[in-house]
């Protein structure tokens, strides 16, 4: 058995030369084919069987994979006050003029990945997110001032353009659908602002599923050292094709420990077409809510392990109703891909498109059954309709919305969610004293169910010594009184 592990290992290292040997992408070359990865033939995964075999090196994919690397520089102004501002015993030792706030020039870093020779670039939103200027360094060292074309904070991804005036290098992508622990991965980004820097591992889990890092989460995890400022960089495969954008690590010091995380490239690829379409990023759903089967789930419906998404509720003529789905199903694949958990489904889900088909494998009364679900958009009703709410009454300083299926996915919130959510709370407000915060749902007032904003306005605006609302922080539902 060792001996034929070790045959295996070379034979893959010796892939790498043919495979880089491969021709860089010319200028002209179709875009949609870029976006899409075409499908390239896997190196074959052998070992190698003698020490000169050993010693054969990587600098022919990085050789090809670091041009298409750069860094990103972000600065901006923020505002500083005073912790002693105000303070009449500080202004009466230090003199005033304390209130004037100071500006701070605050700085960040990371990596980012050219996906197209136009100059489209792909980073995590965190490198830029509330940033006044990006500023692009090339392999080459030249500088380019970055235009932010599309910022999803959904998947903390970001999507950049830079004009250079010239066809740029660029990584094409592997499909991580077909990426298996195991495979050999380097990591390319600017840990630390030190420079362009590589590293090398393996990719040692998939569908990481618990790491709370975006809303989709489901993660390439592998152990290539990543390193604060590697954010954004690009986790390439043998072939130096985009495998993942590095985006977090698993650390206590702040430092890499080995484990490290990568937003998959199907996911990657959906983000940027919509950014180069100027499509709305809007992603389809199944149009139900679920839940991860637990062990109790699992015993209580008589399945062999722990493992899929029960289907908890189903939105009446959404894509999963007009399937035949019911509650109480389990999803167990999804276009043959296995659902370990809800947040697989979801990410199965997220990286279609409108009007596609997905094949469900689910599980009803012990059988397994099959269905083709044919996805949509969630709709968005009711429309939105935003109040900031004023006068007398508790919820002053408070602004809420309607919600709908869109707007609860956004949100990240239960997709079936209705009624009227708060999106915002203005500081030192009596709601926000009280512990109210975004994302609360505010069900009735005085006992009258309120539906949408409109209603909670109307129902507020009604004189009253005394209020009672009923407050959804998060599927746990607090009474609220105030006043008599």
């Amino acid at each position: 058995m060792f001996r034929f592990s070790l045959a295996s290992f070379v034979m893959l290292i010796v892939g790498l030369s043919a495979a880089c040997a491969q021709p860089a992408p010319v200028e002209g070359a179709s875009e949609e084919a870029e976006m899409q990865g075409e499908v390239i033939a896997a190196a074959p995964r052998v070992t190698p069987s003698s020490m000169t075999e050993v010693k054969l090196s990587f600098a022919p994919v990085v050789e090809r994979a670091a041009p298409a690397v750069v860094n990103i520089y972000t600065r901006r102004v923020v505002q500083q006050r005073s912790p002693f501002a105000g303070d009449p015993f500080f202004e009466r030792f230090f003199g005033g003029g304390s209130d004037a706030p100071r500006e701070r020039v605050q700085n960040s870093l990371g990596s980012g990945v050219i996906v197209s020779p136009e100059g489209v670039i792909v980073t995590n939103n965190h490198v830029i997110n509330g940033m006044s200027e990006i500023k692009v360094v090339l392999n080459d060292r030249r500088e380019f001032n970055a235009e932010l074309v599309l910022a999803d904070p959904q998947t903390d991804l970001a999507v950049l353009r830079i004009d250079t005036g010239e066809a740029l290098p660029f990584l094409t992508f592997a499909n991580s659908d077909t990426a298996q622990v195991g495979d050999i991965v380097l990591a390319i980004g600017n840990p630390f602002g030190v420079g362009q820097t590589v590293t090398n591992g393996i990719i040692s889990a998939l569908a990481r599923t618990a790491v709370s890092v975006t809303d989709y989460q489901f993660f390439i995890q592998t152990d290539a050292a990543i390193n604060p400022g590697n954010s954004g960089g690009a986790l390439v495969d043998s072939d130096g094709r985009l495998v993942g954008v590095n985006t977090a690590i698993y650390s206590r010091s702040g430092g890499s420990n080995g484990i490290g995380f990568a937003i998959p490239s199907r996911l990657v690829q959906q983000v940027i077409k919509s950014a180069v379409d100027g499509s709305a990023l809007v992603r389809p759903w199944i149009g139900a809510s679920t839940s991860t089967v637990t062990t109790d789930l699992a015993s209580a419906l008589k399945l062999d392990r722990p493992a899929g998404a029960i289907i908890d509720d189903v939105w009446a003529q959404g894509p999963a109703d007009r399937a035949g789905i019911k509650p109480g199903d389990v999803i167990l694949e999804v276009d043959g891909q296995p659902v370990f958990d809800a947040e697989t489904l979801q990410y199965r889900i997220g990286v279609k498109s409108d009007a596609d088909s997905a094949d469900v494998v689910y599980v009803r009364d012990g059988k397994n059954r099959t269905t083709k679900v044919t996805l949509s958009l969630p709709p968005e009703t009711p429309a939105r309709d935003p109040r900031a709410l004023e006068g007398r009454q508790p919820l002053n300083g408070v602004t809420v919305d309607n919600l709908s299926p869109r707007y609860s996915e956004e949100l990240g919130l239960d997709p079936l969610s209705k009624g009227v959510v708060i999106t915002e709370i203005q500081r030192n407000s009596f709601a926000g004293r009280r512990g109210l915060r975004p994302g609360h749902k505010v069900l009735s007032v005085n006992g009258k169910t309120v539906r949408t904003a409109a209603e909670l306005e109307r129902e507020l605006a009604k004189p009253s010594t005394s209020w009672e609302l009923e407050i959804d922080t998060g599927g746990r539902i607090v009474p609220w009184r105030v006043g008599r």
